[in-house]
């Protein structure tokens, strides 16, 4: 991988934010998170094919699944997810960090496959503002809502396989700590060492 894998799962399926904060733009911008993977389900009320999720059949997407069309993929409430490894190859081509919004289990593949990626584990301030926030956005019925509060205990179990822990209290805040994870791994020794390395042999051979 050409470039830096970031993982990050919210939880439990917590509805994603992607409003950039105040002071400047951030390491990740979120305009490049804006990529429609595939999803074996029905669109909810306000999303659209080809922004939120390329919509399919759940024979089509077993079909590409098959077919290897997938980096990880997963199956949540019932519904199938995957992430284009197509689009993937094109991002690492661009040398471009790539930032998966995925789950614990799509978490768990993507780290077989690129042990270096940094994971990222993003929870709700409390189990109130957690209902709150997936009744306010309107995208799911009742039922719905009530397997996704009765899966917290089980996405939770996972926190310790996670390298990083963010509270999504408040947006700005959460966006700024987000962005320090970034920048700190590219300032990581054994990156700095490969980026630099003809600057540290002039320091350390100097004419």
């Amino acid at each position: 991988f050409n470039a830096q894998p970031f993982i990050l799962a919210r939880a439990p399926a917590a509805p994603a934010q992607r409003d950039a904060p105040a002071g400047g733009p951030p390491l990740f911008d979120p305009a490049r998170m804006e990529h429609a993977d595939p999803a074996a389900r029905e669109p909810r009320a306000g999303e659209h094919d080809g922004r939120d999720y390329h919509f399919v059949s759940r024979e089509v997407f077993l079909a590409m699944a098959a077919r290897g069309e997938f980096l990880e993929s997963a199956e949540v409430y019932g519904n199938l997810y995957g992430t284009s490894q197509i689009w993937i190859n094109l991002e690492n081509a661009k040398g471009r960090d790539v930032l998966l919004e995925i789950d614990w289990q799509g978490a768990e593949q993507v780290r077989r496959l690129f042990p270096e990626a940094i994971s990222i584990f993003i929870l709700p301030p409390s189990l109130e503002a957690l209902a709150q926030r997936l009744t306010s956005r309107g995208k799911d019925n009742a039922v719905v809502i009530a397997k996704r509060m009765a899966a917290v205990r089980e996405d939770v179990a996972h926190i310790g396989e996670f390298d990083y822990v963010i509270i999504n209290d408040n947006l700005n805040e959460a966006l700024r700590e987000l962005n320090a994870v970034v920048l700190a791994s590219k300032l990581h020794c054994a990156k700095q060492l490969a980026r630099h390395q003809t600057l540290i042999n002039q320091l350390q051979n100097p004419e």
